[in-house]
């Protein structure tokens, strides 16, 4: 689909090395794009480099770290050096950190933490990239990644949750400003997606796993694919008039509202529980 060729568009992917971030990093390849990814592990950078060569990717896979202002700083430099320029910018790094505990039992640096690798860094990479999406004229898109707890309480991850809170509202306020400058502002909000980060598949306990499609309305959790298909979307002339939005990639989780089937397919909001599901 022409609408998807992104040839001779410049795509910036933070934490591009793995799961949901790799997967989008391939999607834009594979269509045409220069892509530059900022990844903090230096393993993942060497494997992303040697697998962009080898298809012939035009690429800039940089080992920074995007909660360090100088590191973004210079990276931008180098990106304008190179491309002179951006067209897309994907915010996709975040991570609860292991963090589960009752938000009165958290630390400063606890807060501090989550708040650099789930919030800070958007503002600061998204800050220095502007003046860069600014410079290829209209048609630049910046997306983020949030989660779906950005729509929705979770206990003991609560300074996690309202993070995810603030990146709706970051993304709506600041779409009204680009709007002007013909730069969309979104954001994906998926639910518990299998990766290396996260593995449903291994934290659900092996007896409870047939029941992971009375949870989820379209049946299983999500897949890297699919943000990555989203990403494109929203980075394309398919969504021109998309802006200030999150997409709720969530299998209908949300839509659902706390309702799931029970074992003889009848929807109940007042679920009978015995144990966790979980591996602990």
């Amino acid at each position: 689909m022409q609408d998807l060729d992104f040839t001779g568009k410049i795509v910036l992917v933070t934490g591009g090395g793995a799961g949901i971030g790799r997967a989008i990093v391939e999607a834009f390849a594979t269509r045409g794009a220069r892509l530059v990814v900022a990844e903090i592990n230096a393993e993942r950078c060497a494997d992303l480099r040697e697998a962009l060569a080898a298809s012939a990717t035009d690429a800039l896979v940089s080992n920074t770290d995007v909660c360090d202002r100088a590191a973004v700083d210079a990276l931008m430099a180098e990106v304008q050096a190179r491309f002179g320029g951006l067209d897309v910018l994907v915010n996709n790094v975040g991570d609860f950190l292991g963090l589960i505990k009752p938000f009165a039992a958290c630390t400063d640096e606890d807060l501090e933490r989550l708040y650099a690798v789930n919030l800070k860094h958007i503002f600061t990479v998204t800050r220095a990239a502007i003046p860069l999406l600014q410079s290829r004229g209209r048609g630049g898109s910046i997306i983020s990644i949030s989660s779906i707890e950005a729509f929705r309480g979770i206990p003991m991850v609560t300074t996690y949750c309202a993070f995810k809170h603030a990146i709706t509202g970051f993304t709506r306020s600041l779409a009204l400003e680009l709007g002007p400058d013909g730069i969309r502002v979104n954001a994906i909000a998926p639910e518990t997606t299998e990766t290396d980060q996260v593995r449903p598949s291994e934290l659900i306990a092996p007896e409870h796993q047939a029941h992971i499609r009375r949870w989820i309305p379209l049946e299983r959790f999500g897949r890297p694919q699919d943000a990555a298909g989203c990403a494109l979307f929203l980075a394309s002339e398919l969504s021109a008039w998309v802006t200030g939005t999150t997409i709720n990639l969530d299998g209908g989780a949300l839509a659902a509202a706390g309702w799931y089937r029970d074992p003889n397919d009848l929807w109940t909001n007042v679920p009978v529980v015995s144990g966790n599901g979980f591996n602990f």
